[in-house]
Formats: C-alpha cells, sequence, structure tokens
C-alpha cells in the first residue's frame, strides 16, 4: 500500500476534519499548519528536543487530547502525552539471532498478575526461571495505554503507549533486552480490532472508526472505507514499533476475525508483508500470529499462493478437545469435541471443524488446511490460555478441579503434539490462583454496565450468574495474582517437574515438533478412553480413562512417563488410570 508522505515530524497530526489544531507543549501553545491535503498537521515552531509534555486543541476546544500516537502517559490516558525517545537506549542483544516458531514453547502471562509487583522489571526476576523451564518466547497481554491501575489489557486506547503501571516505555525495553539475554524472545499481543471504553479520543481527530459497523466490543476499526490508507498506517506503524523500537520477536493479533477489511489486500496480508520486511532488515525472524476464529488456513499459506503469509495462529479446536477428554465439560461450545475422535481429528488435520457442522454456531465452519503448505507448527495450541480461563464465569483453572493424572494428561497433550505449545502463566506447576475477568474503570456507570455484560456472557455456556465476581473489585485483581510458593512443594513440584522433562523431552526429540502433517498417525478406543499419537518412530501413549489400559506400541524404550506404574513390554504400554507415556524404538 502507497501511504501518505506526511506525519514524519516529532508533532504531526492526522486531523482532517478539524478546521483549527494548537499542539499545548510545556504550556505554550504553537498553532499548527496543514501540510498537504490528506489531513496532516505539523507545528514547525514546537519544541525540537528534549522530553515535552504536549496534547491537542482542536476547532477551539479548551481541553487538550492526547497524541493518538503517544508513546508515554504518565497521567493516564486523559492527560498530556509526554515524548519518549526509543532511540536512547543502548541495546544489549546484538548477539541475539532470534528463533522461528518451529520446535519451540511459549509462555503467555500477564504482567499486572505475574509477580507481586506487576511490573516489567519485576517480571524481569522470572526470566531465569521460564528459561530453566525450558521456555522459548514470552508471550506478555497487552501492554498499552488503559484507563485505571489493572485491566487485561483489551480496553486499551492508546495502542503506542506502555501502561506506565507496568513501568513505562524504558521498562518494556529493559525487559526486553534481559529476556534476548536469558535465550527468550518475545511476543507482544496487539490489539487492533476495537478500542476500549474510555479514553478513546480517535473519532475526534478521523474515521479511525466506522460508526455503526460494531463487532462484540462497539465499533470496527476503520479498515476499508474513506481515510483507512491512513488507519491503516497508524496500525502499521504501531506493529513496525514493537519489532523495530522495542526488538519484540513477534506480535499475536488479537481476533483478527472481527476485522472488517473488504480491500484487494487484506490488512493480515500487509502484517505477513511488513514480517518480512523487518526479518530482512534485522536478520531475525518476525513472527506474526493470528488469534483467528475462522478456522481459515489461508492465513497461513503463502503470499505467493493468494495467502496471508502469517507464521501461526491459534487453533481453539485444540484446547477444546483436549479440555472435554481431561475434564468431561461438555456445555456451550465443548458440546461438538465429546470423543477422543475430536481429538483425534484435530491432531492429524489441525483442525476440528474444517467445513463441518458446528453446533454451536448453528452452521457449518472452517475448511481443511493443505497441508503440503503449511506445517504444523503453524498452529499454537493449548489446554489453558487467558481466554479459556479467565473468561469462565469465576476464572477457575484445570488444576482447581482436577487431579495431577488429568493435569500430566494436559501437559502431555499438548506438549507432545505435533504444533507449537503455549502454557499459561501457572499452568506448569498448578496454580490453583483462579485468573478471574477484572477491571478498573473509574467511571462508575462504565463498571457496572461491565460487570452487568459480564454476567450476560455467560448464559450460553449454562453458568451459574450467581458465582461471577465483580470485574471491579480490587479483591478480584489480587486474588488472580500467581502464589509462586506453591510451585516449591507437593503435587505443584511433581507436576512443574514433569513439565521440565516433557519440553526437554521435546526439544530433544526432533521427530515430536520437526515432521509434517504428513507423518502424524493416530489410533484411538472411544471406549476403553486411550488414543496413542505416532510421529516417526515416537509414541505417545494416553489413558483418559480412570481404569488402566493396555495400549499396543511398537517402541521398546521408554522416554517418559506420568506415573511409576507405567511398564513397556512385549510390545505394548501399560498405563494406569490417568496417566500417558512416550516411547520410541
Amino acid at each position: 500500500m502507497t501511504l501518505p508522505a506526511h506525519g514524519t515530524a516529532r508533532f504531526d497530526l492526522w486531523a482532517p476534519e478539524a478546521q483549527d489544531v494548537t499542539l499545548l507543549a510545556d504550556g505554550r501553545h504553537y498553532p499548527m499548519v496543514r501540510s498537504g491535503s490528506a489531513g496532516w498537521w505539523s507545528a514547525p515552531e514546537a519544541p525540537a528536543s528534549g522530553d515535552v509534555d504536549y496534547g491537542y486543541l482542536l476547532d477551539g476546544d479548551s481541553t487538550p487530547l492526547p497524541d493518538p500516537r503517544s508513546r508515554r502517559q504518565p497521567g493516564g490516558v486523559h492527560a498530556l502525552s509526554r515524548t519518549f525517545d526509543a532511540g536512547s537506549h543502548e541495546w544489549a542483544d546484538g548477539q541475539w539471532k532470534g528463533r522461528g516458531l518451529q520446535g519451540g514453547v511459549i509462555y503467555e502471562l500477564h504482567l499486572g498478575t505475574f509477580t507481586p509487583e506487576g511490573t516489567l522489571d519485576a517480571a524481569i526476576g522470572k526470566l531465569g526461571y521460564l528459561a530453566d523451564l525450558g521456555i522459548d518466547f514470552v508471550e506478555l497481554l497487552p501492554v498499552n495505554g488503559f484507563n485505571g491501575t489493572h485491566n487485561w489489557g483489551y480496553d486499551g486506547v492508546l495502542w503506542y503507549a506502555v501502561h506506565e503501571g507496568y513501568g513505562g516505555p524504558a521498562a518494556y525495553q529493559r525487559f526486553v533486552d534481559a529476556a534476548h539475554a536469558a535465550g527468550l524472545g518475545v511476543i507482544q499481543d496487539v490489539v487492533y480490532n476495537h478500542l476500549g471504553p474510555s479514553g478513546n479520543y480517535l473519532p475526534r481527530f478521523g474515521p479511525y472508526l466506522k460508526s455503526g459497523e460494531g463487532n462484540t466490543w462497539g465499533d470496527s476499526v476503520n479498515l476499508d472505507g474513506p481515510g483507512s490508507d491512513v488507519v491503516r498506517r497508524y496500525i502499521l506503524d504501531n506493529a513496525a514499533m514493537w519489532l523495530r523500537d522495542y526488538h519484540v520477536d513477534g506480535l499475536r493479533l488479537d481476533a483478527v476475525h472481527a476485522f472488517k477489511d473488504e480491500r484487494a489486500v487484506h490488512l493480515l496480508e500487509e502484517f505477513g508483508a511488513l514480517a518480512d520486511e523487518v526479518s530482512a532488515e534485522t536478520g531475525r525472524p518476525a513472527t506474526m500470529i493470528a488469534e483467528s476464529d475462522l478456522n481459515n488456513p489461508r492465513l497461513l499459506y503463502p503470499r505467493e499462493v493468494n495467502g496471508y503469509g502469517l507464521a501461526g495462529q491459534w487453533s481453539d479446536d485444540f484446547h477444546h478437545a483436549v479440555h472435554v477428554n481431561v475434564s468431561g465439560e461438555t456445555t456451550g461450545y465443548y458440546s461438538d469435541f465429546d470423543s477422543l475422535a475430536a481429538l483425534a481429528k484435530v491432531l492429524v488435520d489441525g483442525f476440528f471443524h474444517d467445513g463441518s457442522y458446528s453446533s454451536f454456531r448453528e452452521r457449518h465452519h472452517g475448511r481443511p488446511i493443505n497441508t503440503a503448505l503449511v506445517h504444523p507448527a503453524a498452529l499454537v495450541v493449548c489446554s489453558q490460555n487467558h481466554d479459556q480461563i479467565g473468561n469462565r464465569a469465576t476464572g477457575d483453572r484445570l488444576s482447581q478441579s482436577l487431579g495431577y493424572g488429568q493435569l500430566a494428561l494436559a501437559a502431555v497433550a499438548t506438549l507432545a503434539s505435533p504444533f507449537t505449545p503455549m502454557l499459561f502463566m501457572g499452568e506448569e506447576y498448578g496454580a490453583t490462583t483462579p485468573w478471574q475477568f477484572f477491571t478498573s474503570h473509574p467511571e462508575p456507570e462504565l463498571g457496572k454496565a461491565t460487570a452487568e455484560g459480564r454476567i450476560k456472557e455467560f448464559e450460553r455456556m449454562g453458568w451459574d450468574p450467581a458465582v461471577v465476581p465483580d470485574p471491579q473489585d480490587p479483591a478480584t485483581f489480587t486474588r488472580s495474582k500467581l502464589d509462586w510458593s506453591e510451585a516449591e512443594s507437593g503435587e505443584h513440584a511433581r507436576l512443574l517437574e514433569l513439565y521440565r522433562k516433557l519440553i526437554a523431552l521435546r526439544r530433544a526429540t526432533p521427530e515430536l515438533a520437526g515432521l509434517g502433517f504428513e507423518d502424524t498417525a493416530v489410533a484411538f478406543s472411544e471406549d476403553e478412553g486411550w488414543l496413542r499419537l505416532r510421529r516417526g518412530s515416537v509414541e505417545v501413549a494416553m489413558n483418559f480413562s480412570i481404569e488402566p489400559r493396555q495400549v499396543a506400541v511398537d517402541g521398546g524404550s521408554l522416554l517418559l512417563a506420568t506415573e511409576d506404574g507405567v511398564a513397556l513390554s512385549a510390545g505394548r504400554v501399560e498405563l494406569p488410570g490417568h496417566s500417558a507415556a512416550v516411547v520410541s524404538n
């Protein structure tokens, strides 16, 4: 896409509908002038250097608005912006070569609840633990500017800013530097499909949104209407900022199914092209991963064959199949996955719904993956994540209702799968702290509406609204913080050791992560509750039944067992109830 040439000076602003714009910088007023016909304004007399607190006055308004491209908001999203020189950081990661998805393990975390302090600098203290666990990528939930003190991050309104409560942009650079020093890549979760309900001033500046064309969260972002060239540039520049100014290794693109884009070149294709461009500049992979509910493999196909060229996408089907088979829960969207056959299909084909009827959607859904064009590593899978835990009525984890055996099965199914596994913080030691939906909207009416809307969301899943915690209650946030002391003893320590062994085995066994779809075979018994996954000469036998089972295998070497009672002999492995084994021939 050919982009307008304006918007490159320090305080340039796109406000195509404004008749008069004044820059307020360090208490002084600087009249702005139109530069060209595309709606850009410049302030030629504005301060050229130094830290500046600033905002914009539109058409005689006395209340300054923050910069849509603000890098810092020390006083919150309604206050003045502050300049930030990203180039002043002296990077120490010159030897970092990055890495691709294949063979990697991702660890998803929320900065506010990952440590007691809830900051980037505090999270640096845990990077050694993650490296020892065997993690390859740390994926941070959104860090952009939102109103209030704590939030999941999906209510962001200033996409270029790093939340001050986490430490701001300088702390973010320190975190990435430290992660690379520990051998960890960083993936940043970014939200380009909607804006939060408080502090969204973008419509005051120009046609960033399409009024009346909404998605689940409100008005859609203007990706294909008048003025959308500049809006798309705004988004792509933001993505480039994370990759270039903050050295992140990839982006997780939130809910791309909510993009409303009818242009011939889809925004997702432009993300794929941007990743290739930055990778060519830096010599490191720039990984774009889409969260998509579409089961559309076109996202992963190369652009040369009319695909979008993304490196990966989430597969919720895998989560649902594992969740049902370890927990027995079959309400709502879990109902289609009530069988080992569902898990078997996902393991072999990548998607369960690839043109089949979805009872939850009440229509057919998805399409098959052309396995000649896609490696299994392009599908990011999990048994738990922030959405699948936090969007439950009480934010309960699997570890709050299941025992070690079932948690171990979920771990084996995920980490021995052909796909790219992702863990959610605390999963590896069976954290019993919930992860609930929390907000801190200062506006009472918004807090009330959020709480009431939350209850309505659970009706289709059949959950009791009486148990839903108040998102605005500060205790909902504090109880969601990890209790790291749990990891040190008992079944928690046992599960943590299993995760370490599984990740190490995955790294040491190329057939688990390296082979393609064509090298995957599955056998199972619905009646007896066992499933066997074969990847080359490696077999993963899993017993989802509470009863002991015998599973035929070709392997003669036991690589890993989740229980002491696992025995391998005479072409079969004996599995106690709720156990698994990895064998090799």
